[in-house]
């Protein structure tokens, strides 16, 4: 099916069918559509295509039989670096026209089309008293975040975001329209709850939101050198944190750059964030033990639910990025001692940040109906990241997320989680291997010919294992 050199494409019969925008090589606007949000990643794919409308979606699978080629679908590209393979041989597909949000205040509900970012939702949903199981991150995709997942500020007290969803509507590796639910193909909408987009397209996914009672919500700050001593506290603090409380710890190196407030560029600092869910007296006493240490910086406070995806001070524009993560069976003390030994002071870390999450609570039990991602086996998830600046970070920070990944091999857990995943990994170790069983038949069901080539790939089963 792939060929290793190709003539230019003929288009003039895909572009009468597509409404959206195509670039081919060459054209003017091709380097500005082929970039991912992580933009050390450079994509350079035979076509993008930048769909409006399903049909659109449908149009582009067709063509890509016509072709030999393969499509990979992309929101965001936060995630683009995951992905195994020839850009060459595919058609990059960029949702990024397609952010439209439709809400039902009264069944506490959300439409959305598949390069609805989270902001795109958390927002007019704030608006309205209501709240998604959204990301960290303002402008992650919702889409991706569902096929990996979802963990959020309200995880530990309601679980995965991908268990929220209701409906996906689909374009199938044949091109073919398909709404997928509970009752509608059963089997798809199971796998592509937190199973990788790798059987079908996502063009539309309708969310159950939640009723947000009162919220506490902000960041404490402390120079970096108070490293040990405040992630000591906040791990015997995690132990009994109550399941209201979703939060993490973090050691953040910030360069001085004008993008970062004066009173924080160029510092090193370690950080606790996160929410707890109910009002402020409730909040003030949870997170008391934490207040105790006297933080330099206390933005904590009562907070509306968009207020969720900015409290992590993500950077919100297109930004280079190396990160590595491992989830974590435990965490017992001589961890945190190993975690600041080659991540804070004194350790030469060349990372922007290294980061601790804690999960359980809801994330760690099955929900009714749960989809492919049903829990997550492990008690905190370790997430790195440098931003390669120069040529000298460029190598110097792959090498030390290696050891910092070493350092805690012995809490490591035998699954990974495919959203921190930044590098290609074994798909198959995300999953028990009944489930990656599973996600293989539906993919060989919905796209037996492998061509949706999603970030994190899953391929068809053989003919003899279906």
């Amino acid at each position: 099916m792939i060929t290793s050199a190709r003539p230019a494409l003929e288009l003039d019969t895909l572009r009468e069918q597509f409404t959206g925008n195509l670039h081919a090589p060459g054209d003017a606007g091709y380097d500005e559509a082929r970039m991912a949000w992580n933009v050390v990643v450079d994509q350079r794919p035979a076509l993008v295509a930048e769909p409006r409308t399903a049909q659109d979606v449908s149009a582009i699978v067709r063509f890509a039989h016509s072709t030999g080629l393969r499509v990979a679908p992309q929101g965001t590209g936060h995630n683009a670096s995951a992905r195994v393979g020839a850009a060459a041989d595919e058609i990059l597909l960029s949702t990024r026209l397609m952010r439209g949000v439709e809400i039902d205040a009264a069944r506490r509900t959300a439409r959305v089309e598949a390069g609805a970012l989270c902001a795109d939702l958390t927002a007019p949903a704030s608006d309205l008293g209501l709240a998604a199981l959204g990301g960290s991150s303002p402008d992650v995709g919702l889409v991706g975040y569902v096929m990996g997942g979802g963990i959020g500020w309200l995880a530990r007290a309601f679980g995965l975001c991908c268990n929220s969803v209701l409906s996906f509507d689909v374009v199938t590796g044949q091109g073919e329209h398909v709404h997928v639910d509970a009752e509608s193909h059963p089997e798809l909408f199971w796998a592509l709850r937190g199973g990788t987009g790798s059987p079908a397209i996502i063009t539309h996914m309708e969310l159950q939101l939640i009723a947000m009672p009162e919220l506490y919500a902000g960041a404490m700050l402390w120079p970096w050198e108070r490293a040990r001593e405040v992630l000591h506290a906040w791990r015997e603090w995690t132990l009994d944190a109550p399941e209201s409380a979703t939060t993490s710890a973090r050691i953040l190196q910030l360069p001085p750059i004008p993008d970062i407030p004066e009173p924080f560029r160029g510092r090193s600092f370690v950080c606790l964030d996160g929410a707890v869910i109910g009002n402020e007296a409730y909040a003030r006493e949870v997170l008391a033990p934490l207040r105790a240490l006297e933080p330099e910086v206390d933005l904590f406070q009562i907070s509306p639910p968009a207020a969720l995806s900015h409290l992590h001070m993500d950077p919100e524009q297109p930004t280079p990025g190396i990160g590595t993560h491992a989830m974590l069976a435990e965490l017992p003390a001589e961890a945190i001692d190993a975690f600041v030994d080659v991540a804070g002071p004194g350790s030469s870390s060349p990372l922007l940040v290294a980061e601790l999450r804690h999960l359980g609570g809801a994330l760690a039990r099955v929900p009714a109906n749960a989809g492919a991602r049903s829990r997550l086996d492990a008690s905190y998830v370790l997430f790195a990241l440098g931003v390669p600046m120069t040529p000298e970070l460029g190598e110097a920070i792959p090498a030390h997320l290696e050891v910092l990944k070493a350092a805690l091999a012995p809490q490591h857990a035998e699954r990974i989680y495919l959203n921190f995943a930044e590098a290609p990994s074994d798909v198959s170790r995300a999953f028990d291997t009944d489930v990656f069983a599973a996600l293989r038949a539906v993919k060989a069901t919905y796209d037996p010919q492998d061509v949706i080539h999603a970030n994190h790939a899953i391929a068809p089963a053989p003919a003899q294992a279906r």
